[in-house]
Parts: structure tokens; C-alpha cells; sequence
């Protein structure tokens, strides 16, 4: 850790904060990337990937960890520290950043800590994530052909997410813990027309339960309070959470404009309300969160910190 100035700070070690540190080492920028707990996020716990232009089929931990070792041959530096707070100064327009090993001072912030999955909390639920418990039907739809899918969820994500995935499973089933759904109408009919899809209302998941892949499931009836369980055959089936994220915006206090759920207002260019600070990747306000978006995001955040800072920017 350096006592002087850095010219940027990237807050997040997972694709967008890679894609920025890649990015700002080629415009030799005096630059640190700094990751809580594992480089790559929440990636690296996704075991199979097929949609990244280029790497057909891949795992989140190899594609990530490709990304890594290309900025650091590059001249990245990469550190594993926890921000635990983030600070302006108006006067000087400067930025400390305090993390759980000391602090940073630059003259740019590039945030990037992405937005983690609401988990609906069923027994079960972390044990058997990226092995029949999925958060991203884009994602992992392809995986589940001719299967039996459960959607935990009733507003427009969920309803949103459960059609998609009817182009690719042999039946979806919605579970709605309420006795309606809150998507919007024109979703909400689009998922009564689909012959593909049902919807379990007053119903909650419990438990799945399995050996490498789930075989049951616990059904809860949210009127009754009774229980069933129904068992399948190991890997036939899957479940999709869709209960909301949680972007790690909570950080920056004033210092950017966030939407009601949480994501980080900014510009084509990364650009938040405060000059010099930048948001990439899940945590900022966008139509789409993939690897490829989040990547797409950290380049442009990296290249708008060079123009920031008067600094040559790639063509």
C-alpha cells in the first residue's frame, strides 16, 4: 500500500472490476482493484458457462481467473481487501477509500462490486447452487432442456424469467407465496396464455433435498400451513430464484443517485452524479446482467477514467 495518490481505485474483483483493470493498465494508469472475498465474484461459483462470446464452454472460475492473470500480466494489481468506506472531498476532488487493511487516496472511483441474488431461504438453498438452484435463467436455461423448472417468485422477474424459460424446459411451474402474481398485466396474461407454464399460488418451497443433484422437494401451502413433499428423479428438474438482488451501492451515501431498488444511476459512460466516480457491471441501473454486459461496462468505466484524467484513450 501506497502512501501517494492513486489515479484509480476499482472496487470489485469480479468480471466489470477485471475488464477495468485490464483496461486501465493499458492506459498506464497507477491503478488497484480491490476484491473482498474471492477474484472473479460470484462468478466463480457458476460451473458451466456457454454464452461468452469466444469461450464456448467454460466454468466461472476458469474464465475468470483467465481475466485475472491477463491484468496482471498487463501490470494490474489486484489486492484482497474489504472497502469499508468510501469518501469525496469537494475541495480538492479526491477520494479516500478505508479498507480493512488501511487506506487509499485517488483521484478516481471505479465501483464495481456487482449485486448479489435474494435468496428465498428454503433448506437446501446454498447447498445445492449451480447443481439444480439457479439465479439467472439466461444463464443456465440451456441446462435444463426437457426438464421439469420451478420458479420461486411473482413479480415481473420472475414472470419474465419463468416464459423464457419455457422455450427451453418441458414444463414450468411457478410458486407464488401470495394469491396473485404482481407483474404486470400484460406479463401476467402472456403467462396465463402459456400452455408451457402454471402457477402454484399460497405456496412457498421448504426444502430440496438430494444427493449430488436435488430429488425432492417440500411444499409448502402459506393458507394451510401443510406440507408435501414430491420426489423426482436425481437432476430432472431444477429451480429458478427470482425474490430480487441486492446491488453493493450502499457504500457511496450521496454520492451517486441510486433507483428504488438500490442500482446506481450513471451515464453511457459509467458516470455517476460526483466527477470521477464511476459505476460498472451488476451494480449500476441496466436492462441486462451478464458477463459479457459487466465486462462491456468495466472497459467503457476504465476508458471514461482515462478521458477523466486527461489520459491518451484506446480506440
Amino acid at each position: 500500500m501506497s502512501d501517494s495518490i492513486k489515479d484509480l481505485v476499482i472496487v470489485g474483483g469480479g468480471p466489470a472490476g477485471l475488464s477495468a483493470a485490464i483496461y486501465s493498465a493499458r492506459a498506464l494508469l497507477d491503478a488497484v482493484t480491490l476484491e473482498q472475498s474471492a477474484v472473479g465474484g460470484q462468478v466463480i461459483l457458476t460451473n458451466e458457462i456457454d454464452n461468452y462470446p469466444g469461450v464456448p464452454h467454460t466454468d466461472g472460475f476458469t474464465l475468470t481467473d483467465a481475466m485475472r492473470s491477463q491484468a496482471e500480466d498487463l501490470g494490474a494489481h489486484i489486492r484482497m481487501e474489504n472497502v469499508t468506506e468510501l469518501a469525496h472531498d469537494d475541495d480538492t476532488g479526491e477520494f479516500e477509500v478505508h479498507t480493512t487493511e488501511g487506506s487509499y487516496r485517488s483521484k478516481a472511483i471505479i465501483v464495481a462490486g456487482g449485486a448479489t441474488p435474494r435468496h428465498a431461504g428454503f433448506e437446501g438453498e446454498d447447498r445445492f447452487q449451480g447443481h439444480g438452484v439457479s439465479y439467472c435463467a439466461t444463464c443456465d436455461a440451456m441446462f435444463y432442456r426437457g426438464k421439469q423448472v420451478f420458479v420461486i417468485g411473482g413479480g415481473n422477474s420472475a414472470a419474465e424469467e419463468a416464459l423464457f424459460l419455457t422455450k427451453f424446459a418441458d414444463h414450468v411451474t411457478m410458486i407464488v407465496r401470495k394469491d396473485h402474481l404482481r407483474a404486470q398485466a400484460v406479463v401476467a396474461k402472456q403467462v396465463a396464455e402459456n400452455d408451457k407454464l402454471s402457477v402454484l399460488y399460497l405456496t412457498s418451497i421448504t426444502k430440496v433435498e438430494g444427493g449430488n443433484l436435488p430429488r425432492s422437494i417440500t411444499f409448502r401451502n402459506n393458507e394451510t400451513g401443510e406440507e408435501t413433499t414430491r420426489a423426482y428423479d436425481e437432476g430432472s428438474f431444477g429451480i429458478f430464484v427470482f425474490v430480487g438482488r441486492v446491488p453493493a451501492s450502499g457504500l457511496l451515501g450521496d454520492l451517486a443517485d441510486v433507483d428504488a431498488q438500490g442500482y446506481i444511476v450513471t451515464n453511457e459512460r459509467m458516470a455517476t452524479k460526483t466527477p470521477g466516480l464511476f459505476a460498472a457491471g451488476d451494480v449500476r441501473q441496466k436492462s441486462l446482467r451478464q458477463i459479457v454486459t459487466a465486462a462491456s461496462d468495466g472497459a467503457i468505466a476504465a476508458t471514461s477514467v482515462a478521458a477523466y484524467l486527461g489520459q491518451p484513450v484506446e480506440g
